[in-house]
């Protein structure tokens, strides 16, 4: 990728920089303004001496949001900073190629790595529930503790991130061995040295460049040997969507993306047995959150279409044990229910008819999202009156299910694909 030339000038006229923090947006004028505040305020505060750059790396917005950026400014004084501190240079830029959050994001690790950045942290600008203390915490354990990249870990109601809840957290945890439990969360701290690392890998042309980037970040950096922490940032909160609507599309990219890097790192993961606690950084305490509408009508409802219309589909992916499970399913009121191993082996002989290339890949994704809103519907009738905290317990149930059975996955990753039909 070769930076335009106006931006070339602009970064040479900048200079070699400590801190770099990126803010990929697209149609975000509503919110981005105070996500540019809070990251100009956390500069100022918690690192005044430095010399810090915010890049904006926008998809093409039509609302104005660029605007946004350049016009939003911070009073130092409204953070309690008093003494002379370094400015924040800003640079607003279109990002080019496939449109997607990855490809904003290539722009960045680009930038990053023509300033030479020490410590680079990137931000959502949808965010509403950002502090300034979100920048220290993404980008100290990197500058002052060694670390190459700080995944976020988050407050979040029982019923919001039900793909990294119910998939992307146990499955992760079982492959790689690290219990890192937002891999997908949106907000992270990286070391300029893996921000190069990560532009050297060719994925830009792929869904990565899309909406799988996330996933990619945090398994292309568990899988490098980079050493990891997570950074405590309390409540994310941001515009909450119902489970059951409009994730076909998200679930497809992120499963896609995750079961792919299980192909690139087949060797590491089959030689992972158990998971080890990742390191937090920051001060755990509890926040108010906002509540997250959830139909599970709907989710059960489309649950019982897949199982009347899909089951010859499931067929040539599930095996007989688990097939004979799903048929005996009864689509109706608030005793249905999905268990943790069933919901396990599911996961697991879709990651192994991906590996097999039993049918086209979107096929595959879309014909298992019926069965993740059926599992999501079970969870929610089960956990209705549990607190944050027995929720919690409850998913920590389901990723120890994932590991006792990851030997399921295993044996069969190199074995002939036998299946229910």
């Amino acid at each position: 990728m070769t930076l335009r030339e106006e931006l070339k000038s602009r970064l040479e006229s900048i200079g070699p920089a400590d801190i770099l923090v990126g803010i990929p947006s697209y149609n975000n004028a509503r919110t981005v303004g105070r996500v540019v505040h809070a990251v100009a305020a956390g500069l100022a505060k918690y690192f005044p001496e430095t010399k810090a750059v915010l890049v904006n790396s926008d998809g093409g917005s039509s609302d104005g949001t660029p605007d946004a950026v350049e016009k939003s400014t911070v009073d130092l004084q409204s953070v309690l900073v008093a003494h002379r501190v370094n400015p924040v240079h800003k640079i607003v830029t279109p990002y080019h190629g496939i449109p997607g959050k990855g490809s904003a994001f290539r722009l960045i690790f680009d930038i990053a790595k023509d300033l030479k950045a020490k410590a680079c942290a990137v931000v959502d600008a949808d965010l509403r529930s950002i502090t300034p203390d979100w920048i220290e915490l993404l980008l100290r354990p990197v500058l002052k503790e060694g670390y190459d990249y700080v995944a976020p870990y988050y407050r979040r109601h029982k019923y919001d991130g039900t793909i990294t809840n119910s998939i992307v957290y146990p499955l992760t945890r079982s492959l790689y061995g690290k219990r890192i439990r937002q891999p997908i969360g949106g907000e992270f701290g990286f070391s300029g040295d893996l921000a190069a690392y990560f532009l050297d890998q060719d994925v830009w042309g792929t869904d990565v460049a899309r909406y799988g980037i996330d996933i990619w970040m945090t398994t292309t950096a568990i899988a490098r040997g980079s050493k990891i922490c997570q950074a405590y940032l309390g409540a994310k909160i941001h515009d909450p969507k119902d489970p059951a609507a409009d994730l076909s599309a998200m679930l497809a990219q992120v499963v896609g993306s995750t079961f792919a890097l299980m192909e690139k790192y087949a060797d590491q993961w089959k030689a992972v047995q158990n998971s080890e606690a990742v390191p937090v950084f920051g001060f755990e305490y509890d926040v108010g959150l906002e509540p997250i509408p959830v139909n599970t009508d709907r989710m059960v409802k489309a649950f019982g279409l897949g199982q009347s219309d899909l089951m010859p589909l499931w067929a040539e992916i599930l095996s007989q044990s688990t097939l004979s499970e799903l048929k005996e399913l009864k689509p109706n009121g608030s005793d249905f229910s999905i268990s943790d191993e069933l919901w396990t082996r599911i996961v697991y002989d879709f990651a192994l008819a991906a590996h097999h290339r039993v049918m086209v890949g979107e096929h595959l994704l879309k014909s298992f999202t019926p069965l993740y809103l059926g599992r999501v519907a079970s969870f929610i009738l089960e956990t209705q009156s549990l607190s944050h905290h027995e929720v919690e317990d409850r998913i920590e149930r389901l990723c120890r299910c994932f590991e006792q059975e990851k030997s399921y996955l295993s044996d069969r990753w190199d074995q002939p694909m036998s299946h229910g039909g």
